[in-house]
C-alpha cells in the first residue's frame, strides 16, 4: 500500500480491533470497508443505484489507498476485466446494479470455474420493464446457480462487515471463488445508519498470490487457468467427465466457506426466540421489517420467533432446519416477485407445506410492518388489527 498502513488478520481487523461508532450510508460503509481491504485494482461502472459506491472507492483511490483504478467501457468488459487481473495475482473489487449485473452475467458465472478471487458489490435494483431504478432484489435468483458465495446485508453495519470478510473468504485455500455481498439498493446505500468501524490506519494483511491453490499468470508460470487441453474442450465424453467432476469442485469450495462465515460474521443465521409456533424468516432488508414486526410481537405478548438469513450460499439448510423444528407457520417476507428466499426455505425442511409466500413487495416498494403483522394474526387466528401509531 502506498499509505503507511498497519496491516493485521481479518480476525483482528473484524473481532478485535476498537471501534468507534459513525452515520454514514451504505455506499459508504462499502466504500469503507474496501479502503481497509487492501484492494489492489477496483474496476468501476456506473448503474444506479451501484455508482455511488463506485464514486466513492474512486476516492478513495485517490486518497492512495486502493494501487489501481479506472472505469471500463461497460458491464461485460468490467468482468472480464475483473478475472483477467485477477489471474495475474491481485486482490480485485467492483460493484454493480440489477440490469449492470445481468449484462455482465456472462463472465460473472465464469468466475467461480476459474477460480478467480474477487469481491463483487450487489447493490440491488429493478430489472424488468417498465424501466424503474427502486430497490428489489429479484437479481440475486440469477447467482444463486452460479458457485458464488453469496452474504446478503439487512443494513449499513452488515454491509461493512461482510464486505470486509468477504475478502478474506475469497482467498481461502480451500475456498478461492468469488464472493458477492449484496444489499437494497437505496433503502441502504443512500440511506445512513450507524456503523461501527476500526481506525482506516489498519487494513487487510495484502494478498500473496504464491499462496493460492493456482498460480498467478506471470511471465514465469503458464496461464495454467486457461482450458488449454484438447479433451475439455471437444465434445466427447472425457470433456463431460472433466467439466462434471470440475462443477462438483466449485460446489464443494462454496460449501467449504461455511466454516469462514462462522469465522468472520458468526454463522449463517441470527436466530430470536426460537421454538415459536410461528417463525418470521427474513434477509436483506427484509430482515429489517421482520425484525421490526418481532419487536411489535413481543410487546403485545405473543409470541413469535425470527431468523435472519445472512448467507444464501452456502446455503444453511442444517441451521435452517434446526431453527424452524418446532414451528407450525413459517412466514418469508421478501423485496422479489418470485419468492426466492421462501423456495429455499420450503425446499430445505421436511414440512414445507407450512410456509407462507410472503408477504412480498417488488418494484421498489416498501415493505410496511402492518403486512408482516397481518400474516402474524391470521396464522394465529386473532383478529387482525391495525397497528396503532
Amino acid at each position: 500500500m502506498s499509505l503507511n498502513k498497519t496491516l493485521v488478520s481479518m480476525d483482528e481487523l473484524l473481532n478485535e480491533l476498537p471501534r468507534e461508532k459513525h452515520f454514514i450510508t451504505g455506499a459508504q460503509a462499502m466504500a469503507e470497508a474496501v479502503k481497509r481491504s487492501s484492494t489492489d485494482m477496483a474496476i468501476a461502472y456506473p448503474i444506479t443505484p451501484q455508482s455511488e459506491v463506485m464514486h466513492l472507492v474512486g476516492d478513495i483511490y485517490a486518497a492512495g489507498h486502493i494501487k489501481e483504478y479506472y472505469r471500463a467501457e461497460e458491464e461485460l468488459g468490467t468482468m472480464s476485466a475483473i478475472a483477467g487481473a485477477a489471474r495475474g495475482g491481485v486482490r480485485m473489487f467492483t460493484a454493480t446494479s440489477g440490469p449492470g449485473l445481468l449484462r455482465g452475467l456472462e463472465a460473472i458465472v465464469s468466475w467461480p470455474g476459474h477460480r478467480i478471487p474477487c469481491v463483487l458489490g450487489v447493490l440491488t435494483r429493478v430489472i424488468n420493464a417498465p424501466l424503474s431504478i427502486q430497490p428489489d432484489n429479484l437479481e440475486m435468483a440469477y447467482l444463486m446457480h452460479s458457485g458464488i458465495v453469496m452474504l446478503h446485508a439487512e443494513n449499513q453495519q452488515d454491509t461493512f462487515d461482510f464486505t470486509l470478510a468477504a475478502f478474506a473468504i475469497t482467498e481461502k485455500v480451500d475456498v478461492y471463488i468469488p464472493v458477492s455481498v449484496s444489499t437494497e439498493g437505496f433503502f441502504v446505500t443512500h440511506a445512513k445508519g450507524y456503523v461501527e468501524m476500526m481506525d482506516e490506519k489498519y487494513a487487510f494483511e495484502e494478498v500473496d498470490p504464491y499462496k493460492a491453490p493456482v498460480p498467478a499468470m506471470d511471465n514465469e508460470v503458464p496461464p495454467a487457468r486457461i482450458q488449454r487441453d484438447a479433451p475439455v474442450q471437444k465434445s466427447n465424453f472425457m470433456s463431460y467427465l472433466i467439466h462434471s467432476v470440475w462443477q462438483q469442485e466449485i460446489w464443494d469450495s462454496n460449501r467449504r466457506a461455511m466454516k469462514y462465515v462462522y469465522q468472520y460474521i458468526d454463522g449463517p443465521i441470527e436466530v430470536h426466540n426460537p421454538g415459536s409456533d410461528v417463525m418470521l424468516v427474513a434477509s436483506g432488508c427484509a430482515a429489517a421489517q421482520a425484525r421490526e414486526a418481532h419487536r411489535y410481537a413481543q410487546e403485545e405478548g405473543i409470541s413469535v420467533g425470527f431468523v435472519k438469513v445472512k448467507c444464501i450460499r452456502p446455503w444453511p439448510a442444517d441451521e435452517i432446519r434446526e431453527a424452524l423444528a418446532t414451528a407450525k407457520t413459517v412466514i418469508v417476507p421478501e423485496h422479489n416477485i418470485v419468492g426466492w428466499l421462501c423456495k429455499e426455505i420450503k425446499g430445505c425442511i421436511p414440512n414445507g407445506g407450512i410456509v407462507l409466500e410472503g408477504p412480498r413487495v417488488y418494484g421498489g416498494m416498501t415493505l410496511p410492518v402492518e403486512l408482516i403483522m397481518t400474516e402474524i394474526y391470521d396464522a394465529l387466528g386473532m383478529d387482525s388489527l391495525v397497528l396503532q401509531a
